[in-house]
């Protein structure tokens, strides 16, 4: 997502890869958590701390370990460095089970944070094509922003993405999970940010032809990978 300084090793790059995604779970499901408690039943301010929450994160996280591991947190993103030949296979298998891992592993801590039960499965039903639907549109911004950004403002591609996120909670009727690893781990809390196992492989479809679609259109906008933007 960020350019990686050379002198941090493999196992730096995905110590920070799985830093970044137990914190980011942290911050979505704890903000979730926090929200619902405060908002009283109101649905509509729980959203608003959930989202300024995770975006406000999301800006911190990327910006401090993206030169360490590029910042991907995602799936998505680093299967596609690896398709663009940004990164080796076999670091792209690593970071998606790091991330994988640490996603789980910062449900948990959010449920510690809040005396609640450690392990859960969540209730919480997201499913139809309007969700699929959403979850692609969500997917294919947020890839977009990345890969662009990346080539074209790399400055700014921390504030780019959260500033997306935060848009697409308001605008998607998902509320932009947009990552595999996130959806995956959020089945394992039954709390204002879960989703039902039953209702994951359908967000999985969407963010998987979201993140396609944003990989042509990106690569027809930009050129090959390595190109350099044309004038």
């Amino acid at each position: 997502m960020t350019a990686v300084q050379p002198e941090f090793s493999l196992v730096r790059r995905l110590a920070a890869e799985g830093l970044g995604t137990a914190l980011l779970l942290s911050i979505v499901v704890g903000s979730g958590i926090m929200g619902e408690r405060l908002s009283v039943g109101n649905d509509a301010i729980a959203l608003m701390l959930n989202t300024v929450s995770t975006g406000a994160g999301l800006a911190v996280l990327i910006t401090l370990l993206g030169p360490i591991s590029g910042a991907h947190f995602n799936p998505l993103v680093s299967v596609l460095a690896a398709r663009d030949r940004d990164l080796a296979a076999g670091e792209a298998l690593a970071r998606v089970a790091v991330q994988v891992l640490a996603a789980v592993a910062g449900v948990l801590l959010a449920h510690a944070m809040f005396e609640l039960p450690l392990f859960q499965v969540s209730d919480k039903v997201r499913s139809g094509g309007a969700q699929v639907l959403s979850e692609a549109v969500a997917t294919f911004g947020l890839i977009l922003v990345i890969r662009l950004a990346t080539r074209l403002a790399a400055g700014a591609t921390a504030a780019l993405v959260a500033l997306y996120i935060t848009a697409a909670y308001g605008f998607t009727a998902s509320t932009a999970f947009a990552n595999p690893a996130v959806t995956l781990a959020r089945s394992l809390t039954d709390t204002f940010a879960g989703i039902a196992p039953e209702s994951v492989p359908g967000f999985l479809v969407g963010q998987g032809l979201g993140a396609a679609a944003a990989w042509v259109v990106s690569s027809g906008l930009l050129g090959p990978p390595g190109a350099p933007p044309r004038s």
